[in-house]
């Protein structure tokens, strides 16, 4: 199983490319389902879950081909992959692939709104959480959708099409968000979405379903309305650059001094993690070419933090900027309130020679003078990065364990920061 060894105390320096949004190729990638045309997307990220969903989507009929490198294209840019799902072979979704990543339980919405009916397996448990199905089903239910659950599998059906409905979430979930506009495109009338998901990425899915005939409005707000089609065409579409690795990549420059301009990046995406590494001491600006990180030597200043559903703090920056504030002069607070679990790397961050108290949701972090290096477990894809980072500035050498957890998530970690003068390799077996 592959480690990754990082040799800390050097700041960073240089360019460092942003690659697409794990989290919106994939539903992209799934969209595909919806019709027997071309679906064409650019900059997807080279990624483990890419390829098992491709798997995935294989399983029920889509043929893929990924493009050949083009003039300037490196392993770190983004790949053009071409689905095509001329007939659904089968709407069978098994455990063995589902239960291997979360997101690839989302085929229920297209599968069920294009062809009646779908068989998937419940997703089963999670390393941050339990992160239940039921507000998809629920949304699925609304759209008439008959559901039953049977020996861990999802059975939908609704031979005679969907029909547009009111779906009110009781609260914010990106992948109900994701479930219902998927399945209210092909359903007959008008669904309105309220309390939907305002993530960037649910807008792109929303923009490249456009693009494929659907009607949708409102998208990035609140509310969504859909006014359902037919049917849908091909489209080509441009993954939006990842949010959670700029903001990945801005703590880590944060966390070690040094000048890193982050390529393609959009501050936009990410407005409220910037302002609070600006809080911390870090100096931010935006121009056409991404945006520039650096940090003096300066210390750290502390910071209380919570995370929210867009476009608050995300969840997903939670870890890192945890291990960022183990430097920071003070008393850190950072309350998650989106998934419980989510502290499982405090006692790997802890091994470093971090100081966080937990009380609840919340983590109390003391920063401290000097971090150390040792031996360290990932146990999720987030909490392994904030390790990467944390071992950034630790002195001696870190052997992070576990890093295919990373490979879901980062492209080309190893490679990026290495080229922005950090002393980092990949070790195989």
């Amino acid at each position: 199983m592959d480690r990754i060894r990082i040799v800390g105390g050097e700041p960073l320096f240089g360019t460092l490319p942003i690659s697409g949004a794990k989290n919106a190729a994939l539903p992209l990638m799934i969209a595909s389902l919806l019709t027997d045309e071309t679906l064409e997307l650019h900059n997807v990220p080279r990624l483990a879950d890419v390829g098992l969903l491709l798997r995935i989507l294989g399983n029920h009929g889509v043929d893929h081909s990924i493009a050949g490198k083009r003039q300037g294209q490196t392993a770190e840019t983004g790949q053009t992959i071409r689905l095509k799902a001329s007939s659904i072979i089968d709407t069978f979704a098994p455990y063995e692939l589902v239960s291997r990543m979360r997101a690839s339980f989302w085929v229920l919405g297209p599968l069920v709104a294009r062809m009646g009916e779908a068989r998937v397996s419940l997703p089963g448990g999670c390393a941050i959480g339990t992160r239940p199905v039921d507000l998809l089903l629920m949304a699925l239910e609304r759209l008439g959708a008959e559901i039953e659950i049977d020996a861990g599998y999802v059975q939908a059906r609704a031979p005679k099409g969907l029909r547009g409905a009111e779906i009110v979430f009781p609260k914010v979930t990106v992948g109900g968000t994701h479930t219902a506009l998927m399945a209210a495109v092909l359903a007959e009338g008008t669904t309105v979405i309220e309390n939907a998901a305002c993530e960037p990425e649910v807008t792109d899915l929303a923009l490249c379903l456009a693009k494929m005939g659907a009607r949708i409005t409102g998208a990035g707000t609140t509310r969504i309305v859909v006014e359902g089609v037919t049917s849908l065409g091909g489209a080509e579409h441009s993954v939006l650059p990842d949010r959670i690795e700029t903001g990945t990549y801005a703590m880590a420059v944060a966390m070690t001094g040094g000048d890193v301009l982050l390529e393609g990046a959009e501050p936009d995406l990410l407005q409220s993690a910037l302002d609070v590494l600006v809080e911390a001491g870090a100096e931010i600006s935006a121009s056409n070419a991404g945006i520039r990180v650096k940090r003096n030597g300066a210390g750290l200043a502390s910071v209380d933090v919570t995370t929210e559903p867009f476009p608050g703090f995300p969840t997903d920056l939670q870890a890192q900027l945890m291990a960022l504030m183990t430097r920071a002069n003070g008393t850190s607070r950072i309350r998650e309130t989106i998934f419980e679990n989510r502290f499982m790397h405090v006692q790997e961050l802890a091994r470093l020679g971090a100081r966080i108290r937990l009380d609840g949701d919340v983590a109390y972090v003391d920063g401290v003078e000097r971090l150390k290096g040792a031996p360290v477990m990932a146990t999720d894809l987030r909490a392994s990065v904030s390790l990467v980072i944390a071992a950034l500035a630790a002195e001696g050498e870190t052997m992070v364990n576990r890093v295919y957890h990373l490979d879901r998530g980062f492209e080309a970690l190893e490679n990026k920061l290495g080229r922005c003068g950090a002393r980092i390799e990949r070790i195989s077996g």
